[in-house]
C-alpha cells in the first residue's frame, strides 16, 4: 500500500467519530437528491404508473414541446419572473436595512425584543402564515377591512383581485421571512473591524458616512453570495404558499411554474409532463445561477466557486 494510502486511511481512522457524525447526512443527500435523478427520465416518456419508469416507451422531447406551445408557457413564465423580480427589489433589501438599523440599536434589551419578535415568523409554518393572511384580509372579519370600513371607504376582497395579489405575495414573504435572513447580515457586521470605524470617527466622518464608507464595503461580500443565490431562484418559489393564497380568480397573475407542476402533476396526475416542466425549471435556474456567478466575479472579485 502506497504512503498517499496509508496516511488517508490513518485520517480516516482518526476522524472516524467526525465521519460517523457525517454519515445520516451523506446517506439522506444520497437517498433525497441523488437517488430521485433516475425519476429524470420520466420527462421524455409517455410515463405509465402501470408500465414503471423503464417500460415506458420513449417520446422525446414531446412533452417539453406541449409545454412551450400551450396557453399556460407565457404566463407561467411571466409570473415566476415578476414575483422574483419583486422579490429581488423589495424582499431582498429588506433583512439588509433591519441588519442595519439592528445594528445601530444601542439598547440591548429592546435590541433582543426586535431580534426575537422579526425572527418568530420564519419558524411558523406556511400553512399558518397562510391562514393569517387570509384571515386579515377578510371581506367580512378581515382587520384590514374593518379599518377601511370605519375610515368610510367599501370593502375590498383582496384575494380575488388579481392585480392585488402579487403585493400580498410579496409583503407576506417579507414579514414572514426578512428577520431570520438578517441573521446572516448581523454575522457579517459583527466581523468588521471596528478600528475601521475608530479611524472614520477621526476622520470626522458621521454615522451615516461611516455606514456608506466602512458598514456597506464591509457587507458587500456577503450581500454579493446572497444575491448569486437569490439570482438562481428567479424561477423557483414558495409554490406552497402561492397554492394556499390563490384561487382561479387570480390565475392570471398567482400560476407560476411551480403551481403549474402541482397542477399537472398531483392533481391531473400526467407526471411526464410535470418532470419535464421542473426539469426545465432547473435547467435555467442553473443557468441564471452560473450566469449570476460569473458576473458577481467578474465585477466584485466576491462568488461562490
Amino acid at each position: 500500500m502506497s504512503t498517499f494510502m496509508l496516511k488517508i486511511k490513518k485520517n480516516i481512522y482518526r476522524d472516524r467519530y467526525l465521519y460517523l457524525l457525517l454519515a445520516p447526512m451523506i446517506i439522506w443527500v444520497i437517498l433525497f437528491k441523488y437517488k430521485p435523478l433516475y425519476g429524470l427520465q420520466i420527462a421524455f416518456k409517455d410515463y405509465s404508473l402501470f408500465k414503471g419508469i423503464a417500460d415506458s416507451p420513449w417520446v422525446g422531447l414531446e412533452h417539453f414541446k406541449t409545454f412551450f406551445t400551450g396557453p399556460y408557457f407565457y404566463r407561467t413564465i411571466r409570473n415566476t419572473f415578476l414575483l422574483n423580480l419583486m422579490i429581488l427589489a423589495f424582499g431582498f433589501p429588506a433583512p439588509i436595512l433591519l441588519a442595519l438599523l439592528l445594528n445601530e440599536i444601542k439598547n440591548l434589551k429592546y435590541k433582543s425584543f426586535v431580534q426575537t419578535a422579526t425572527y418568530l415568523p420564519h419558524f411558523i409554518s406556511s400553512v399558518i402564515v397562510a391562514g393569517i393572511v387570509i384571515n386579515f384580509l377578510s371581506p367580512s372579519t378581515g382587520v384590514i377591512n374593518i379599518i377601511i370600513e370605519r375610515l368610510g371607504f367599501e370593502r375590498i376582497y383582496f384575494l380575488i383581485k388579481p392585480e392585488l395579489f402579487r403585493g400580498i405575495f410579496v409583503g407576506m414573504g417579507i414579514w414572514q421571512e426578512a428577520g431570520f435572513k438578517s441573521i446572516v447580515f448581523l454575522a457579517a457586521l459583527a466581523g468588521i473591524d471596528q478600528q475601521l470605524y475608530e479611524a472614520a470617527r477621526i476622520d470626522g466622518a458621521n454615522r451615516f458616512k461611516q455606514a456608506l464608507h466602512v458598514t456597506i464595503p464591509g457587507l458587500l461580500p456577503t450581500i454579493m453570495i446572497m444575491f448569486i443565490i437569490q439570482i438562481g431562484n428567479l424561477v423557483t418559489l414558495s409554490f406552497e404558499k402561492i397554492i394556499l393564497l390563490y384561487n382561479p380568480a387570480t390565475y392570471e397573475t398567482a400560476d407560476v411554474l411551480g403551481s403549474y407542476v402541482y397542477r399537472v402533476g398531483l392533481v391531473d396526475a400526467q407526471y411526464d409532463l410535470a418532470a419535464a416542466v421542473g426539469l426545465f425549471e432547473t435547467l435555467v435556474a442553473f443557468v441564471l445561477v452560473v450566469g449570476a456567478n460569473k458576473l458577481s466575479k467578474h465585477l466584485t472579485k466576491n462568488s461562490l466557486w
